[in-house]
């Protein structure tokens, strides 16, 4: 669908929005990509730099997921697919006793049942997820997904403590300090402080980086099939349907438009197939990004035009393999200190669909499961079962599902409409 040019192309009015079916001119346009650009990159790269995964095939494939967003949505819903956190603690799992090639699989797998779900929804509509997953389940689940990697975060941040510490504080700092882009940009400045402070100590190696080309293609790799541990990957399904349905209804909002809400099972459905490539192609697993709805959000333009011009510099980016054996320098350090605020942000964004949805936690069937479940999680119960291993997410989503089904269908035999409901 080509885009109408939004007024004379230039201005916007204060009281209006830029739709994602128009644009501004094409050099605006070019600028406003650009900020979604930045938006992105600081976590999109963070991924595969603490899975172990080549940060320029993440790119590629994050570039080129989100074309593939836009064209399948034809333009009507904007979004940049960035890699998602939720996939780290899986992958990390898979890549120790499986390597690479299982940890794609898991991908793959997860990227087809996720295309499949909505294939579904545009059949159905969402109303089967919202009873499936009550805010209690979901933000159970997305909570513990975070603080299950606590562990490996406290494990970096004390290679380097004070190298963790200021990078730490200097996000800290940036988020209070400031307000905007740079705000939100918090992240990106503490991996650049915590960068510039150990480069300054003498503790890193350019050795890659000199050896690398400037220009070539991204390190392709292809998945191996490994049933044993799909059990790990399920969970996340659930992550990424509720991160697309929430993406979904924001930009609804912000746009005015609740026709945009019909486009959840096409979104469902874009972003498993994105994830899918990037799984057969040896990238990172794709996610609808929160942090280029609110460049949204500032700038009040929604124009999908912007997120081509975002994809495409992500493919551009792709193509130099020294780009990416420089982002393969960032020391543990660093890693310590953002992950020990990512992953605690994570395990609050399921905290804060608690409190969004006022979840009445004086209730025992809102309790027990969610308790129970940031138990297992944060605990990392695992369980073998033959070749099959079941981590604390895949276990703590399965006591969240099925122990608040269970206590709802229990208080409806009773006749307890009260315990029956959230």
């Amino acid at each position: 669908m080509p885009w109408t040019l939004h007024g004379d192309g230039r201005t916007v009015a204060s009281d209006a929005i830029v739709r994602p079916e128009e644009r501004l001119s094409w050099p605006r346009t070019l600028g406003f990509g650009a900020q979604h650009v930045v938006a992105m990159f600081g976590a999109t790269f963070l991924v595969p730099v603490i899975t172990g995964f080549p940060p320029t095939t993440t790119l590629f494939f994050s570039g080129v997921g989100t074309m593939l967003f836009l064209a399948l949505n034809r333009n009507r819903l904007p979004s940049y697919l960035g890699s998602s956190f939720a996939f780290i603690a899986p992958i990390g799992a898979a890549m120790g006793d499986h390597g690479m090639g299982a940890a794609l699989f898991g991908i793959l797998v997860t990227g087809v049942l996720l295309a499949v779900v909505g294939a579904v929804v545009a059949a159905t509509g969402t109303r089967w997820i919202d009873i499936l997953m009550p805010p209690v389940v979901t933000g159970a689940i997305v909570a513990l997904i975070g603080f299950n990697l606590g562990g490996a975060a406290t494990s970096n941040f004390a290679e380097a403590p004070w190298i963790a510490t200021l990078t730490l504080v200097t996000i800290c700092v940036v988020a209070a300090a400031f307000r905007g882009m740079l705000a939100r940009l918090s992240i990106l400045v503490g991996v650049v402080v915590g960068y510039v402070a150990t480069a300054l100590a003498g503790d890193l190696d350019f050795t890659a980086v000199r050896a690398a080309d400037w220009v070539g293609l991204p390190e392709f790799s292809t998945p191996t099939a490994t049933w044993s541990i799909v059990p790990m990957f399920l969970p996340v399904v659930f992550v990424l349907v509720a991160e697309n349905v929430g993406h979904v209804r924001s930009v609804a909002h912000l746009v005015g438009d609740s026709s945009i809400n019909d486009r959840t099972g096409t979104a469902l459905l874009a972003d498993g197939v994105a994830t899918s490539l990037a799984g057969l192609g040896g990238g990172s697993a794709t996610t609808t990004y929160g942090e280029n709805i609110g460049v949204m959000t500032a700038t009040r333009v929604f124009s999908t035009a912007a997120y081509w011009v975002a994809g495409v510099a992500a493919v551009l980016l792709s193509l130099s393999p020294k780009f990416g054996a420089l982002l393969n320098t960032i020391p543990p350090g660093v890693l310590g200190g953002v992950t020990v605020a990512l992953y605690g942000l994570i395990g609050l964004i399921g905290v804060k669909m608690w409190v969004d949805n006022g979840v009445d936690f004086s209730k025992p069937v809102n309790q027990f499961p969610a308790a129970a479940a940031l138990i297992i999680g944060i605990g990392d119960l695992t369980l073998n079962a033959g070749d099959m291993t079941f981590t604390g997410i895949t276990l703590g989503t399965v006591a969240a599902i099925g122990l608040y089904h269970g206590m709802v269908l229990l208080g409806r035999l009773r006749g307890d409409e009260d315990r029956a409901s959230s």
